[in-house]
């Protein structure tokens, strides 16, 4: 029986002590919106970065057909340049 209740008023202690903590840790609080208002930053930005992203795979795809639209112009002039005068 003595047992029970020196594991009751140890069991008290510590809820004391954790209930005590939990109010005066407003920092912890505080810290916690910070890292939410981070993650939604972060969140933002990532996004912004894959639109930009998908953007930039477009505008590569398009300069490669340009390059081999180029390549193929260029080919051909210097086909027609070495060609000996008849």
């Amino acid at each position: 029986m003595k047992r029970l209740e020196r594991e009751a008023q140890e069991d008290e202690e510590i809820c004391d002590k954790l209930a005590c903590w939990c109010e005066t840790n407003d920092s912890g609080n505080k810290t916690i919106a910070d890292v939410e208002a981070k993650i939604e930053d972060l969140t933002t930005k990532m996004e912004e970065l894959t639109v930009l992203s998908a953007k930039l795979q477009t505008e590569i795809k398009n300069l490669e057909f340009d390059v081999a639209k180029n390549q193929e112009v260029l080919d051909e002039a210097t086909a027609t340049r070495e060609k000996p005068f008849a």
